[in-house]
């Protein structure tokens, strides 16, 4: 087996030209969005007067390593769920999602000081709750401050990051010591693999806590602190685990470009390609539960959550673009395309459709970040890309870095011989 990698002079060149390009995007942001402006407040304003350059750039953060952040993290729920399943087909294919879970540690601390920098900093314009004045006026704020408050918010947030993190790389640990142990007898595989299902029981647990529930309430859904969704957390799974498999995706045909992963065959490639399906028209179905129960219901205080992204019938909208073409991307794309069996198999196909799926989900972070945050002010910048690239970069920069140290296949694991003859 062709197991280890050296990273192409192309990929490192791309690389340090995104983080480069993040780099400078970043600078410009400093420089000339003033992020560090005070926020100032009006006596009884509803929201904070703040300068939109500093809230752009705080927000744009926020979209950005939430976003990505979740994205890696889903790579470490695919390899817990296939494993609680006994799924064997994966593991020719299981060393690239175990790269990208390792970015966790490394974009969750880039998360957690985004995050306390925006808590901490007192940006009312980010999150409204953090005016402690107005959430003594407000019955609802002050109905959520048990919760919606900077001390729960950090807590919840540190051990959310840093349990991912641990259990994360548990499963990996278990996974790379096979590289060194050999072929197990019987006995052994079955003591390591229910080994494996236990930690993965743990994890899959405390991301149901945690990415399934509470962690997108703090985030993202209480920038719009006086509206609430029961569906938010498993739309918000849905977005970034979708975006985590076409990742996944992409890698895996990097490799095979390059004569690696020689057990990976079109037929794993198609069971991607399910799963990138699959998600899409789950995340649809979310997106239209929750619109068309809010619309249907016609409750001010719930139909503003959507009045600010596409308007009324006398008004449109200043986000109602980015609205429906989330819809289109993110649906009638992956429904029309991915559809036909034959599509999943095609290596060219799968790479187009999992750019656009990472995409138009980063497009769909966006329209749950900026409404609450710039308000009418929705025009995109070249700021917003240069920081998606800081990330992209950083993730391939992570990825590229665990291929180069581990083997590229899990080629003692008891399962292995079920993924190489594997057939869909």
């Amino acid at each position: 087996m062709n197991k280890q990698f050296e990273l192409p002079a192309g990929y490192k060149k791309w690389t340090w030209g995104l983080i480069g390009a993040g780099v400078l995007a970043l600078l410009y942001g400093i420089v000339m969005l003033h992020p560090f402006a005070a926020v100032s407040h009006e006596a009884g304003a509803a929201h904070a007067h703040q300068d939109h350059g500093s809230t752009r750039f705080w927000a744009v953060l926020l979209q950005n390593s939430v976003y990505w952040l979740l994205v890696v993290n889903a790579s470490m729920f695919f390899i817990c769920v296939t494993t609680m399943a006994m799924g064997g087909w994966q593991i020719a294919l299981r060393r690239v999602p175990e790269a990208i879970s390792s970015l966790v540690p490394t974009l969750g601390i880039i998360t957690f000081v985004v995050l306390m920098a925006i808590v901490w900093g007192g940006r009312t314009d980010i999150y409204h709750w953090l005016d402690a004045s107005a959430v003594a006026k407000d019955p609802i704020l002050n109905g959520k401050s048990g919760f919606l408050n900077p001390t729960f918010y950090t807590i919840w947030s540190a051990v959310s990051i840093a349990m991912w993190w641990l259990l994360g790389r548990k499963m990996r640990s278990l996974s790379l010591e096979t590289d060194k142990k050999g072929q197990m007898d019987h006995e052994t595989a079955k003591k390591w693999i229910w080994k494996n299902t236990v930690w993965a029981s743990l994890y899959t647990v405390f991301f149901g806590l945690s990415v399934a529930s509470t962690i997108p309430w703090l985030w993202l859904m209480s920038i719009d602190a006086h509206w609430y969704s029961t569906m938010y957390s498993w739309y918000t799974f849905a977005s970034t685990f979708v975006s985590g498999m076409s990742l996944v995706a992409l890698f895996i045909i990097f490799l095979k470009n390059r004569g690696q992963l020689e057990y990976v065959t079109e037929e794993h490639l198609h069971d991607i390609g399910k799963f990138m399906f699959a998600f899409s028209v789950f995340w649809t179905y979310l997106w239209f539960s929750q619109y068309m129960l809010i619309w249907y219901s016609n409750q001010p205080e719930e139909t503003k959550y959507f009045i600010e992204r596409i308007g009324t019938a006398e008004k449109s909208g200043p986000y109602k673009g980015i609205f429906f073409l989330n819809l289109i991307v993110n649906f009638l794309c992956p429904l029309l395309i991915l559809m036909k069996r034959g599509v999943k198999r095609n290596w060219t196909m799968v790479t187009i459709m999992a750019v656009l799926i990472i995409f138009g989900h980063w497009i769909d972070l966006y329209q749950m970040v900026m409404p609450g945050t710039l308000r009418e002010h929705a025009e995109m910048m070249p700021f917003e890309f240069g920081i998606a690239a800081l990330f992209i970069g950083i993730i391939m920069w992570g990825v590229g870095r665990f291929f180069t140290k581990h083997e590229l296949t899990a080629k003692n694991h008891p399962f292995l011989k079920e993924s190489m003859i594997h057939h869909t």
